[in-house]
């Protein structure tokens, strides 16, 4: 286990690495920002002046230098636009996505796992029609529009909902909802494929030819087994939706990290898109590190590996 946790941690820091590197060079070639923040007829000079003060004079090489430095401290550098630390103006975003995606989350792996282990018990049935067509128009369905339909039935012409905002438990419903569908329909056709492979095992035909009750043969070796590669895609959509929903946040105007990143990158915020990017780059890679835990006591036979 020792040996396990020291090498993941290498990989994930060198992963970290990458992703902070990458997201500066690919800032540098955006654009100037110190053209947005001068008046109309600014000279040269000027530019050059505010420029100086952003650090955006020196270097390339020199700037990623300095960049590393104090990112190894925490330090992004302060926000163009708010003027204040890049991680603080993040950080004030983050509980707003975190609220976001572990709701959209846990509503999506409710539906997904029941939905998808009702399928695959009733293989060929009508229901299993229903719900696996449902699901495969639930991973077609473009999120904006479906974020949009939404806003229409149930807050223009229901008015049973608020279209926007944040801060009620009714503002979270319609975002929620809008993520949870794709989040479900992904997990309920995993669940069914997962569920008809286990289904095959000799040792499910074995605890059923010894008489155990079908709920113990159902939870027990059925679905603790199928949960393996569930898993994986609960983690790998958990890093999405924790790295900024960017198109949902923005229908509904929730203030979370992929909004904030748009708003960032249209005002050539270099410190503020530094910093969600780092911020959600080290989000995906300890969900990726829980899996990978979590995998070894769902199955033993990874553990003994």
């Amino acid at each position: 286990m020792g040996r396990f946790l020291a090498r993941r941690t290498g990989e994930s820091l060198f992963t970290i690495w990458g992703v902070v590197t990458t997201v500066f060079f690919i800032t540098r070639v955006l654009g100037d920002p110190a053209t947005l923040f001068v008046p109309v007829g600014a000279t040269d000079a000027q530019i050059a002046a505010l420029n100086h003060s952003f650090g955006l004079d020196l270097p390339l090489w020199r700037q990623y230098l300095h960049y590393l430095a104090h990112v190894v401290r925490g330090d992004f550098g302060r926000s163009f636009v708010f003027g204040r630390p890049a991680i603080d103006v993040v950080m004030e975003r983050l509980p707003a996505t975190a609220l976001l995606a572990a709701t959209a989350m846990a509503l999506g792996c409710v539906l997904g796992c029941t939905s998808g282990a009702i399928a695959a018990m009733r293989k060929g049935s009508l229901g299993e029609l229903v719900i696996m067509t449902v699901a495969l128009l639930g991973q077609a369905t473009p999120v904006f529009w479906l974020g949009l339909m939404l806003i229409l039935w149930f807050a223009v012409d229901l008015h049973w909902l608020p279209a926007g905002g944040y801060g009620r438990p009714a503002n979270l419903v319609l975002p929620a909802v809008t993520l949870a569908v794709f989040v479900a329909a992904a997990i309920a056709r995993l669940t069914r494929s997962s569920i008809l492979d286990i289904l095959r095992e000799d040792h499910v035909r074995t605890a059923r030819a010894k008489g155990l009750y079908p709920a113990t043969v159902f939870f027990w070796h059925i679905a603790r087994n199928a949960l393996v590669p569930v898993t994986t895609m609960v983690g790998l959509l958990g890093g999405e939706l924790l790295g900024g929903s960017v198109v949902t946040e923005t229908v509904f105007g929730w203030p979370g990290m992929g909004r904030l990143t748009v708003q960032a990158i249209e005002s050539l915020d270099f410190p503020v898109i530094q910093a969600a990017v780092f911020v959600a780059a080290t989000l995906v890679v300890l969900i990726n590190l829980a899996v990978d835990l979590l995998y070894q006591a769902l199955d033993p036979r990874i553990r003994a590996q």
